[in-house]
């Protein structure tokens, strides 16, 4: 009886201390079972960003997007033809304060390509930020959108 009393007590321990230390840790296969999905639309503007109360808007179709960290190129993502793009990272190699303070999206693809009115060079610039997490089965995905993109003319 004493040794079923003590493996019953063994067990509420462990029950209770092994979420305490995944919730700490981020869990033991937090890092292997997630992912950093940034994603975005682009539209054919001067900013980059949906026109004044949502009007008709024109999307910014083939544009490559950068995601950089520190100056560096990370990753890239080439729009559709909705102006959609999505960049997918892993979180072994980056952090989620490195990405929000230290990272931004580039947009070198020339904004008269989508619209010839519009400046020829330059490009557009975008901070991220952190908008919650998706648990899709095992899989914990870390989701970020763009700030806003801003025209900076010493875009290349």
């Amino acid at each position: 009886m004493a040794l079923k009393s003590l493996l019953l007590i063994s067990l509420l321990i462990a029950g209770i201390a092994m979420p305490l230390a995944e919730a700490q840790l981020g869990g033991i296969l937090g890092p292997l079972l997630g992912l950093f999905r940034i994603q975005g639309i682009l539209y054919c503007t001067p900013n980059g960003n949906i026109g004044v109360n949502g009007t008709a808007t024109p999307v910014f179709p083939n544009a490559l997007v950068q995601l950089q960290c520190g100056g560096n190129v990370v990753s890239t993502a080439t729009t559709n033809g909705s102006g959609l793009f999505s960049i997918l990272l892993d979180p072994v190699n980056s952090l989620l304060s490195t990405l929000v303070s230290g990272c931004k999206l580039v947009v070198n693809t020339p904004l008269a390509s989508c619209n010839a009115s519009l400046p020829s060079v330059g490009g557009l610039v975008s901070n991220l930020q952190f908008i919650g997490n998706t648990l899709t089965g095992l899989l914990n995905v870390c989701n970020l959108i763009p700030t806003g993109f801003v025209f900076n003319a010493n875009v290349n």
